[in-house]
Protein backbone atom coordinates (compact mmCIF):
# COMPACT_ATOMS: atom_id res chain seq x y z
CA UNK A 1 0.00 0.00 0.00
CA UNK A 2 1.16 3.78 -0.59
CA UNK A 3 0.61 5.85 2.62
CA UNK A 4 0.32 9.49 3.46
CA UNK A 5 1.91 8.73 7.06
CA UNK A 6 3.90 6.40 8.94
CA UNK A 7 2.72 4.39 11.70
CA UNK A 8 3.48 1.41 13.78
CA UNK A 9 -0.32 0.51 13.61
CA UNK A 10 -1.27 -0.75 10.15
CA UNK A 11 -4.77 0.37 11.44
CA UNK A 12 -4.17 3.70 11.27
CA UNK A 13 -2.76 4.33 8.14
CA UNK A 14 -4.41 5.73 5.43
CA UNK A 15 -3.65 4.10 1.78
CA UNK A 16 -4.29 6.39 -1.24
CA UNK A 17 -7.09 6.07 -3.03
CA UNK A 18 -7.41 4.82 -6.31
CA UNK A 19 -8.30 8.11 -7.96
CA UNK A 20 -5.32 9.85 -6.59
CA UNK A 21 -3.79 7.55 -9.65
CA UNK A 22 -6.30 8.83 -12.19
CA UNK A 23 -4.61 11.52 -13.38
CA UNK A 24 -2.13 12.68 -15.45
CA UNK A 25 1.81 10.46 -14.73
CA UNK A 26 3.76 13.56 -14.42
CA UNK A 27 0.94 14.72 -11.57
CA UNK A 28 1.06 11.63 -9.49
CA UNK A 29 4.81 11.33 -9.96
CA UNK A 30 5.54 14.58 -8.18
CA UNK A 31 2.52 13.67 -5.60
CA UNK A 32 4.02 10.41 -4.61
CA UNK A 33 7.46 12.26 -3.78
CA UNK A 34 7.75 11.44 0.28
CA UNK A 35 4.63 8.95 0.03
CA UNK A 36 5.39 6.03 2.28
CA UNK A 37 5.27 2.40 0.97
CA UNK A 38 4.10 -0.16 4.00
CA UNK A 39 4.15 -4.01 3.44
CA UNK A 40 3.01 -5.73 5.99
CA UNK A 41 4.39 -9.32 7.17
CA UNK A 42 4.01 -12.12 9.71
CA UNK A 43 7.29 -9.93 11.41
CA UNK A 44 5.71 -6.40 11.25
CA UNK A 45 5.63 -3.76 8.77
CA UNK A 46 8.06 -3.05 6.25
CA UNK A 47 7.95 0.71 5.39
CA UNK A 48 10.21 2.91 2.44
CA UNK A 49 9.46 6.56 1.91
CA UNK A 50 9.35 7.10 -1.89
CA UNK A 51 12.32 9.46 -2.61
CA UNK A 52 12.40 9.40 -6.75
CA UNK A 53 10.30 8.85 -9.19
CA UNK A 54 9.39 9.43 -12.83
CA UNK A 55 6.29 9.49 -15.37
CA UNK A 56 6.18 7.63 -18.41
CA UNK A 57 3.43 8.46 -20.99
CA UNK A 58 1.62 5.58 -23.64
CA UNK A 59 0.48 8.36 -26.04
CA UNK A 60 3.06 7.43 -28.71
CA UNK A 61 5.15 10.75 -27.49
CA UNK A 62 7.30 9.06 -24.93
CA UNK A 63 9.93 6.53 -26.54
CA UNK A 64 11.33 5.88 -22.67
CA UNK A 65 7.74 4.20 -22.00
CA UNK A 66 6.88 0.29 -22.30
CA UNK A 67 3.45 1.96 -23.86
CA UNK A 68 4.92 3.55 -26.53
CA UNK A 69 3.84 1.55 -29.37
CA UNK A 70 0.24 0.18 -27.97
CA UNK A 71 -0.37 -2.35 -25.88
CA UNK A 72 1.71 -5.72 -25.65
CA UNK A 73 1.98 -8.36 -23.22
CA UNK A 74 4.64 -6.48 -21.29
CA UNK A 75 2.77 -3.15 -21.18
CA UNK A 76 -0.76 -3.85 -21.03
CA UNK A 77 -1.37 -3.55 -17.54
CA UNK A 78 -0.46 0.46 -18.22
CA UNK A 79 -3.84 0.45 -20.40
CA UNK A 80 -5.20 -0.61 -16.89
CA UNK A 81 -6.55 0.28 -13.77
CA UNK A 82 -5.20 3.22 -12.04
CA UNK A 83 -3.17 2.53 -9.19
CA UNK A 84 -1.70 -1.28 -9.98
CA UNK A 85 1.46 -2.14 -9.26
CA UNK A 86 3.94 -2.57 -12.26
CA UNK A 87 6.79 -4.18 -11.52
CA UNK A 88 9.91 -5.33 -13.87
CA UNK A 89 13.31 -6.07 -14.03
CA UNK A 90 15.76 -3.69 -16.03
CA UNK A 91 19.58 -4.15 -16.86
CA UNK A 92 19.71 -7.39 -15.25
CA UNK A 93 20.32 -5.93 -11.35
CA UNK A 94 17.63 -3.83 -11.02
CA UNK A 95 13.30 -4.51 -9.96
CA UNK A 96 11.25 -1.25 -10.61
CA UNK A 97 8.22 -0.24 -9.20
CA UNK A 98 5.91 1.79 -10.82
CA UNK A 99 2.24 2.55 -10.42
CA UNK A 100 -0.13 2.65 -13.22
CA UNK A 101 -1.02 6.65 -13.50
CA UNK A 102 -3.38 7.36 -16.36
CA UNK A 103 -6.37 9.46 -17.46
CA UNK A 104 -9.18 7.80 -19.10
CA UNK A 105 -8.44 6.34 -22.41
CA UNK A 106 -4.63 7.08 -22.01
CA UNK A 107 -1.38 4.97 -20.89
CA UNK A 108 1.22 5.71 -17.90
CA UNK A 109 3.37 4.96 -15.02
Amino acid sequence: MVSNQLSTNSDSVRVLPREFYARKADIVAQELLGKLIVRTTKKGDITAKIVETEAYFGNGSDPASHAFKGPTPRSAIMFGNPGAAYVYFTYGMHWLLNFVAKEDGEAGA
